[in-house]
């Protein structure tokens, strides 16, 4: 997170890691790692620098950002709350389900079916704030009939090329290259007010900030990242600075953080969404790419991506989604992260085709992840019955599919989805 030297030659800056964030880590809880509440965005287009003075935004008029919790209440009331839920409530939990922005009420009926802990919405919308507001609260509904628990409701709102809502209510936000232009100050106002717009119509976590560190000599080489210039530099040190200010600044606004792609995609030469074998060859447990990741924990991102690449040299069997050596040993021991882990895609990305769909849920929880994200409705059958039958059949696995449960009722008492009150 120091800027140095580098950040001078790239920013015309030059110093400490800001003060403000030191202060921050005071103010916010990380979820389950003793910070409190955590929340981001970002958006996409040209880099139109806000010059105004105005202070960063919040809330969205009329909305509020929940009051903190501390660790220790959220992790206990999250404990109650999962045990009152079935293994069946449990397992369905772990899931992030997606559903296509054109007709997310079609989600509805899985929602009830299931008990799923979260959708994602996929795809592309210009649709108006007030009626995405009106289909989020719908969906909402539909996870809390019956005594059901309200959803994460995820979404990848980046910048650039990867912002799913647009329009008229959603300005285009600038690529993360630009935005890595931006002083500080600047990036930190605009980026929470783009994260107040998502806040505004119920979204409760952004599948964001990109972490990925994408070297100059790659560039747009690395097709997931460089290609669609969603990195903020090119080194790691102004990275970790950015990831920082991102994190702090949507979660100020009421939105929760993912950090993405642990440990890195930034390397590679192969989109995992479209194609197997990509592959990091260097990355090792003390790889300066892993800084911008540090420093997104240290600011209080409420969650973390894995990615479905391979690195050999910190598991040569496995994609880092199914790795124990990776989730668990690099994640969360090495950098003592104990929030809520998720996936990146395990439904229709290429990388993970050649395992069972049920199961990789399944190896995904081994692994120590927490959350299982796939961008196809009809995957929450399998998902849930594999975890289920597999709970069943061990009951150490049945312990990890209560941990990780209670992870994510966590999670969503951090976004002030769920409550003992």
């Amino acid at each position: 997170m120091p800027r140095g030297t580098r950040r001078f030659a790239e920013r015309g800056r030059i110093g400490p890691f800001p003060a403000w964030a030191v202060v921050a880590l005071v103010a916010v809880v990380l979820i389950g790692g003793g910070v409190a509440f955590a929340v981001s965005g970002s958006s996409d287009n040209s880099d139109n620098s806000d010059k105004s003075g105005k202070p960063p935004v919040n809330a969205a008029p009329g909305q509020s950002a929940p009051p903190p919790v501390s660790s220790a209440a959220a992790a206990g009331c999250a404990e109650q709350l999962v045990g009152k839920l079935s293994l069946e409530q449990q397992a369905a939990q772990l899931l992030m389900i997606g559903t296509p922005l054109s007709s997310p009420l079609g989600a509805a009926q899985t929602i009830q079916k299931y008990h799923i802990g979260g959708i994602f919405l996929a795809g592309r919308s210009s649709a108006s704030a007030a009626t995405l507001r009106q289909q989020i609260a719908q969906l909402q509904d539909a996870a809390k009939q019956n005594g059901g628990t309200a959803l994460q409701i995820g979404i990848d709102q980046e910048g650039g090329q990867v912002q799913t809502l647009k329009g008229d209510d959603f300005p285009a936000i600038p690529t993360a290259v630009n935005q890595g232009k931006l002083d500080n100050a600047t990036l930190k106002a605009r980026t929470a007010e783009w994260a107040a717009l998502l806040k505004g119509i119920g979204i409760t976590i952004d599948l964001a900030p990109v972490a990925d560190v994408v070297p100059a000599d790659v560039g747009k080489n690395n097709p997931p990242i460089g290609g669609f210039e969603r990195q903020y530099g090119s080194t790691p040190d102004p990275v970790a600075d950015d990831v920082a200010t991102v994190v702090q600044a949507i979660q100020g606004a009421g939105v929760l953080t993912t950090l993405k792609h642990f440990p890195g995609l930034g390397r590679v030469r192969v989109n995992t969404d479209t194609s197997t074998g990509a592959q990091d060859a260097v990355m090792t447990t003390d790889d300066p790419f892993l800084k911008p990741f540090s420093s997104g924990l240290t600011a209080g991102s409420a969650a973390v991506m894995i990615s479905s690449a391979t690195y050999p040299k910190l598991d040569a069997k496995n994609v880092a989604a199914f790795s124990q050596p990776i989730v668990t040993g690099l994640l969360r021991e090495k950098l003592g992260f104990n929030g809520l882990v998720l996936s990146d895609d395990l439904g229709a990305a290429v990388a993970v085709g050649s395992t069972p769909v049920g199961q990789r849920a399944v190896k995904f929880i081994q692994a120590g992840g927490d959350m299982a994200l796939s961008v196809r409705l009809a995957d929450a059958a399998p998902m849930t019955e594999a975890l289920v039958t597999a709970a069943k059949a061990d009951p150490a696995f049945a312990a990890r599919v209560k941990q990780s449960a209670t992870r994510v009722l966590q999670s969503k008492i951090q976004a002030g989805l769920a409550s003992c009150g």
